[in-house]
C-alpha cells in the first residue's frame, strides 16, 4: 500500500518554490485548452482575439511566477502584473489572467518590505491601463473600472488579513513558549531548592555538631557517617531529578510521595532534630500530585526547623482524608541560630505556589510561644 503519510511528510519538506510550482503549471496548461479560451479576468471589455505567439508569452508571464509567490512575492506580483496588462491590451482574456488576484493575495500575505510603496505604484499603474484600454476602443464605463479596482484592492486586503492573522498567531505562540520556559525554570528551581537545601542543611548541622564531639570518638564517628549518608542521598536525589528533566526519561520513575515521610523524618532525626511524627489514615489512590506536594511541605518545614530551630522539639502531623490531606509542622522556641544557614524565603513561597496550584490552602506563621507552625490543606483528588 502507498504510504500517504510518508508522501505528505516528504512534500512538506520540499522547498516552497517546488510546492508552489505545480499550481502555476496547472493554470498554464488549463489556459491552453480551447474550451477555456476567453474565461479569464477582463477589464475594459475589449473583444477577444485568437491566440498567437505573444499569447504564450503572456500565459508564461502570468503563470510561472506563481512558483515564487511566497519566496519572492514582489517579483511574482511584478511579472504577473506585466502579463496581465499585456493580456488586457491584446484582448486574449486567457484563463491565466486569474493569476492577478492570486498574486495580490500572496503579496499582501508575504511581502515584508515596501508594502505601501507597492500599493501606491500598482494604483498609479492602473490609471494608464484604463486610459490605454479606452483608446483601444474599450466600452467599459468609469464605474466598471472603479469596481474592478476595488476587487483588486479586496484581494490585497485578504492577503494583508492573512498576514496579520499569521503574525498574531506567531506572537501568541511566542508568548506561550516564553510562559512555558518560565514555568519550567520555576519548576526546576523549586526542585533544586527542595532537594539541595534539605540535604545540605542537614550536612551543615551535622558537621557543625561534630566539632564538639572530638572527645567522644564513637559519637563523632556516627555523626560523620550521618554526614556521609546525607551527602549520598543528596547525590541520589539530584540524579533522580536530572533523570526526570530529560525529555526521554522513563515514565515509571517515581517522585517522592507522602508514603516516604517516615524516612524523611528519620533522616531529620539523624541530623540532630528531635521530631515527633503522627500519621492518620492512608493516602488515597487518586491523590496524585497531592502526595508529592505533601512530601515537599514536610521536607521544607523540617529544613527550616533545622536551620532556625536546631535542637528544638518539632511535631509533624499528617492526616489523610477522602478529599484532602492536612499537614501541620510545628516547632517550639527556636534553639541556637549559630549553626543556621541563611534562608532566602524562596522555599515557603514555592510551597505556597505548589499548594495553590492544586486548589489548596497554605500558611506559615509564628506561634505565640515563639515557635513556628506550617499548615497546609491539599486536595487529594488532583491527578499528577
Amino acid at each position: 500500500m502507498i504510504d500517504l503519510r510518508g508522501i505528505t511528510d516528504l512534500w512538506r519538506r520540499c522547498d516552497v518554490v517546488v510546492r508552489d510550482l505545480p499550481f502555476g503549471l496547472l493554470l498554464a496548461v488549463a489556459s491552453l485548452l480551447p474550451a477555456l479560451h476567453g474565461k479569464g479576468t477582463q477589464v475594459g471589455d475589449l473583444p477577444a482575439r485568437p491566440f498567437d505567439a505573444a499569447a504564450f508569452v503572456v500565459i508564461a508571464l502570468e503563470c510561472l511566477p506563481l512558483a515564487v509567490r511566497r519566496r519572492w512575492p514582489a517579483v511574482c506580483l511584478a511579472l504577473v502584473s506585466l502579463g496581465f496588462v499585456l493580456d488586457q491590451l491584446r484582448g486574449y482574456h486567457v484563463l491565466a489572467s486569474n493569476a492577478m488576484p492570486i498574486a495580490l493575495i500572496s503579496a499582501g500575505a508575504h511581502l515584508e518590505r515596501h508594502r505601501r510603496v507597492t500599493v501606491v505604484l500598482l494604483s498609479m499603474a492602473y490609471v494608464p491601463l484604463a486610459l490605454a484600454l479606452g483608446r483601444l476602443g474599450a466600452t467599459e464605463r468609469v464605474e466598471g473600472y472603479v469596481v474592478f479596482y476595488l476587487a483588486l484592492a479586496l484581494a490585497w486586503g485578504i492577503g494583508a488579513r492573512l498576514r496579520s492573522t499569521r503574525a498574531a498567531e506567531a506572537e501568541r505562540r511566542r508568548h506561550v513558549a516564553e510562559a512555558t520556559r518560565a514555568a519550567e525554570r520555576t519548576r526546576i528551581a523549586r526542585e533544586l531548592h527542595d532537594v539541595v537545601t534539605h540535604h545540605v542543611t542537614a550536612m551543615v548541622v551535622q558537621a557543625e555538631a561534630a566539632r564538639y564531639l572530638t572527645a567522644a570518638p564513637d559519637r563523632l564517628d556516627a555523626t560523620l557517617s550521618a554526614v556521609t549518608d546525607t551527602g549520598r542521598r543528596a547525590i541520589t536525589d539530584l540524579r533522580h531529578m536530572l533523570d526526570l528533566l530529560k525529555a526521554d526519561h522513563d515514565t515509571d520513575v517515581s517522585m517522592p510521595s507522602a508514603g516516604e515521610l517516615r524516612t524523611l523524618v528519620e533522616q531529620t532525626r539523624q541530623a540532630g532534630q528531635p521530631v515527633e511524627f503522627a500519621e492518620e489514615g492512608r493516602p488515597a489512590e487518586s491523590a496524585g500530585s497531592a502526595e508529592f506536594v505533601t512530601y515537599r511541605v514536610v521536607q521544607e518545614a523540617l529544613t527550616n526547623a533545622l536551620k532556625h530551630a536546631h535542637g528544638s522539639p518539632t511535631v509533624v502531623r499528617v492526616r489523610y482524608g477522602e478529599k484532602e490531606i492536612s499537614v501541620e509542622v510545628s516547632t517550639d522556641d527556636p534553639g541556637s541560630r549559630a549553626v543556621s544557614p541563611g534562608g532566602s524565603g524562596r522555599g515557603l513561597a514555592g510551597l505556597r505556589e505548589r499548594v495553590d496550584a492544586l486548589g489548596g490552602e497554605f500558611s506559615a506563621d509564628r506561634q505565640a510561644s515563639g515557635g513556628f507552625v506550617v499548615r497546609a490543606r491539599i486536595p487529594a483528588e488532583s491527578r499528577s
